[in-house]
């Protein structure tokens, strides 16, 4: 017989949120800092079984944030009694308090019982395209019941990278020089892999996060806001582009919502062939958190 599939209970959510929280201090000379930004991604199931109480969730991850840092923080009786030295700085609760959110997962290979979650040091900029601070980012993953943690840089395009880390020569290589032939268009974004530029020498690309089931040709280290495939664009025999949207939270195209190419019928994703025309210069908007800057190559 299969297994019962499981789910994930409040109690579980805020313990991992707090794990997280270890997970990614950051110390300083003075004080250690703590993420303040958290999203987390439930399977679809477990968001509606525990929709009715999400804020009671929220108010009580907050209070074991606190109870946590306070744990951390005091002293042992060895440092009470002044026999020895704290050799960590303190951790500091951020200014602006925990600020979570919990949202739906929505890849489709997602399984009853996952949480993962995204955790950031400082608020990400939400300016245009080049703006914006270098954020850590720690993510924090409970996939049936194994526990994994990582953790990395963000820098978003038109910062300086830091004295320890090289300037490429070429900063406008492509991001897969496999195809070597003339370039249709250009894609230029930034994801958690900082600043890049992605030249599309085939009539059609994928565009998305992939993964172990999903080609993509343009693949995309960010959220799990964006779809694993993501959309498609396509280069027609007059040299005009067309994108179709295969996502769950949708594409914008200067600002306008792209129509979706998909629909759900009996569990089933099923495409209806829907494109929509892509001007020679356009800011393609994934999910409302990545955008990429598309030119057309005459």
């Amino acid at each position: 017989m299969p297994a019962a599939p499981t789910h994930s209970t409040a109690r579980e959510i805020i313990l991992e949120i707090v794990r997280n929280m270890r997970d990614g201090l950051e110390p300083l000379h003075y004080s250690t800092l703590a993420p303040a930004i958290y999203n987390v991604y439930l399977h679809p199931g477990d968001l509606d079984r525990l929709r009715g109480i999400l804020p009671r969730i929220l108010d009580e991850a907050r209070q074991a944030l606190d109870a946590e840092v306070e744990s951390l923080n005091r002293a042992s009786l060895g440092e009470r009694l002044k026999i020895t030295r704290r050799n960590e700085p303190k951790i500091t609760v951020p200014d602006a308090g925990w600020q979570i959110q919990i949202l739906e997962n929505t890849d489709d290979d997602v399984d009853s019982g996952d949480i993962v979650i995204y955790s950031e040091l400082a608020l990400p900029s939400k300016t245009e395209f080049g703006a914006g601070s270098m954020t850590k980012r720690i993510a924090t993953r409970r996939l049936g019941g194994t526990l994994s943690s990582t953790s990395s840089y963000d820098k978003p395009a038109g910062t300086a990278p830091a004295a320890s880390q090289p300037v490429p020569a070429a900063p406008e290589a492509p991001e897969a020089p496999a195809d070597t032939g003339p370039a249709f268009a250009v894609i230029e974004y930034a994801d958690e892999g900082g600043r890049k530029l992605y030249r599309m020498t085939k009539e059609q690309i994928v565009v998305g996060r992939g993964g172990r089931d999903y080609w993509t040709d343009l693949k995309l280290d960010t959220l799990p806001d964006v779809s694993r495939e993501h959309f498609r664009l396509r280069r027609d025999a007059g040299g005009k582009f067309f994108l179709k949207d295969l996502s769950r939270l949708g594409t914008t195209i200067n600002g306008e919502a792209a129509p979706s190419s998909v629909e759900f019928v009996d569990g089933e994703k099923r495409d209806k062939n829907v494109e929509a025309a892509v001007p020679e210069k356009a800011r393609i908007g994934l999910a409302g958190v990545l955008f990429l800057e598309f030119r057309s190559v005459p």
